[in-house]
């Protein structure tokens, strides 16, 4: 398992959450649980007229067969009815608990902090979302009644079978250990085993992912070789923790299924040996046995569906688990007196020991523009993020207003302080819902008037269903670079003071992401904007220019100071304009003279 994985709840936990979900609805688990005792004992009403019918056979008369007959239908007929209503009802009760967990597990992921779901990786939470819902689905749905319905019947056919006779119990008593041990035993070894099994499928779900996301990467650095073998282990390991859980119930099931042949043999002949000691009567040992052939049914659905109950169990570990993800930060009272962003010393780390910000030391001014560039890898999205409020510093601070953004709830935070980074997403549903994300009760002329802002709203209005068109998995499709013009129309919508903008409009043709730029500068005049940029007519456009290399900013200042200076900027600015005049911004109009 990957060190990296997100908690997983223990037994004590999933326990008191389940109780608190079923008690949490006593009426309909009452009335679920009354229907299957009532199915069980309409059920258990046949053993004993079976056994005055054979009994009066053998005496030849005294039996008022055809009475029997209707009665042993109708106790029949009942169970059926009865059988109905009560599977019914569990699976009623079985969908609230289900819709409840699902909607809980959404908040909690959600609520997770954007640190820790980057460390964790995407392959344990994908996993967490689809192939643990499916499983806790299927408990729910099938197993959680299942049980209910075997475990009712099985307490009415014992209590059955000792008013017919206690004496005649006695001999099922000899599959007890055995069924006792070996169940045990199984479930001793099968939730870890079960967990393991996840984690690696979780693991190899991102291994996978990380291959088809960095496919271009891995073929120009030539490593298909290492994801290969990546992959190969990854498979390995998943195949080896499902062949654990697979040895598992190979053991177990025959053992089982031994059991409860044992408890028929020995109360035939059990109850022949009473029957000729006079010990019982016929009908008695028929009755007995028949109830011990009865109880068979629902104690192979019960064992049955407790490995399945054991997946369930993992699943709600794994599902549960993210509500032990401690946060990132501890919003405090304090309320920011205006809105510069300071940062002071900063220092950070995505692991121990490695530090990718050196004591940067930055202060942005309200309404400011600056533009943030350097190298790949030089540290350049993280200081934004941390200028975001989404990391906070190893050491040093940032700080809103005074006041640390750490210290600032996340709701007010984002009041503040927005990031839109290159990676988007357009979730399916409306390209109207996709805008209104930022802020569900703005009305139709504000979604436009962001859109238009963005440059977008030309191709939205020629859409079948406009801003009904459906869009997302399924949907019309939206190209890479229209749902960047989404995301920044969130932003707009949205209205933060504070913009960072990491690599926004990268996937946007350069000129009409210069053409975007301008029209959001328009728009955003007032606003402060961080711009972390790859093309550098966003340097050019800005107020200040920090050049970023080696986690520190070397230099900062204006395009024309930092051109005059001769370092760095000049250096790759004269790179930059020289490859080409398409990329090239604007001449700048010529000074006054």
């Amino acid at each position: 398992m990957s060190g990296r994985s997100l908690p997983v709840a223990d037994q004590a936990q999933v326990r008191a959450y389940a109780r608190r979900l079923m008690l949490k609805y006593p009426k309909e688990l009452t009335y679920a649980l009354g229907m299957h005792a009532l199915a069980a004992v309409a059920g258990l009403a046949s053993p004993p007229l079976l056994g005055r019918l054979v009994e009066g056979v053998e005496r030849r008369g005294g039996v008022d067969v055809p009475l029997i007959v209707l009665a042993i239908v109708g106790f029949l007929v009942a169970q059926g009815v009865l059988v109905k209503l009560a599977i019914f009802a569990s699976s009623r009760l079985g969908e609230k608990v289900l819709a409840e967990l699902r909607e809980e597990f959404v908040d909690r992921v959600l609520s997770l902090p954007l640190s820790t779901v980057e460390r964790a990786g995407s392959g344990d939470l994908i996993t967490r979302t689809s192939r643990d819902v499916s499983a806790l689905q299927r408990s729910v749905r099938q197993a959680v009644p299942e049980t209910l319905i075997a475990m009712v019947t099985c307490v009415f056919a014992v209590g059955a079978l000792l008013i017919v006779g206690p004496l005649l119990a006695l001999p099922s008593l000899i599959a007890v250990p055995l069924l006792w041990v070996s169940t045990r035993w199984y479930l001793k070894r099968a939730r870890d085993g079960y967990l393991r099994e996840n984690a690696a499928y979780a693991d190899m779900t991102e291994g996978l992912a990380e291959t088809v996301e960095g496919a271009r990467t891995i073929e120009a650095l030539g490593l298909q070789r290492r994801r290969h073998q990546r992959v190969d282990d990854d498979i390995s390991r998943s195949y080896t923790a499902e062949r654990y859980t697979l040895r598992l119930r190979t053991v177990w099931f025959p053992s089982i299924e031994v059991g409860y042949v044992i408890p028929v043999v020995a109360t035939l002949v059990a109850g022949g040996v009473f029957y000729i000691q006079g010990w019982a009567a016929l009908w008695q040992v028929t009755a007995a046995t028949l109830y011990i052939q009865l109880l068979i049914d629902p104690l192979d659905r019960l064992l049955s569906w407790i490995d399945e109950l054991q997946v369930g169990g993992a699943a709600m570990s794994r599902l549960l688990g993210v509500a032990n993800v401690p946060d990132d930060r501890v919003p405090g009272d304090a309320v920011p007196r205006g809105e510069e962003i300071v940062a002071t010393g900063v220092r950070f780390a995505y692991r121990e020991g490695h530090d990718v910000l050196h004591d940067v030391s930055l202060t942005i001014a309200p309404g400011e523009r600056i533009a943030m560039v350097g190298p790949s890898g030089a540290g350049k999205s993280t200081l934004g993020r941390l200028l975001a409020g989404i990391h906070g510093p190893r050491e040093g601070a940032v700080t809103l207003g005074g006041v640390p953004l750490v210290d600032l709830p996340l709701d007010e935070l984002r009041g503040h302080v927005a990031l839109v980074t290159q990676e988007h997403h357009v979730f399916r549903g409306t390209l109207r819902d996709n805008v209104l994300i930022a802020r569900p009760e703005a009305d139709d002329e504000a979604v436009i008037r962001a859109l238009s802002a963005v440059e977008a709203w030309e191709w939205v209005e020629a859409l079948p269903g406009g801003l009904d068109t459906v869009v997302g998995s399924g949907g019309e499709i939206v190209s890479p670079a229209q749902a960047q013009q989404l995301a920044l129309a969130r932003l707009v919508l949205a209205d933060p003071h504070t913009l960072v903008l990491d690599e926004a409009t990268s996937l946007i043709d350069p000129k009409a992401a210069r053409h975007l730029e301008r029209s959001l500068a328009a728009v955003l005049e007032g606003r402060t904007v961080i711009a972390i940029a790859h093309r550098l007519y966003t340097a050019h456009d800005a107020d200040r220019v920090a050049v970023v290399e080696d986690g520190r900013i070397t230099e900062l200042g204006s395009h024309d100071e930092l051109v005059a200076a001769g370092g760095s900027y000049a250096a790759l600015w004269e790179s930059w304009h020289g490859a080409g005049t398409e990329r090239a911004p604007a001449p700048r109009e010529p000074a006054a003279s």
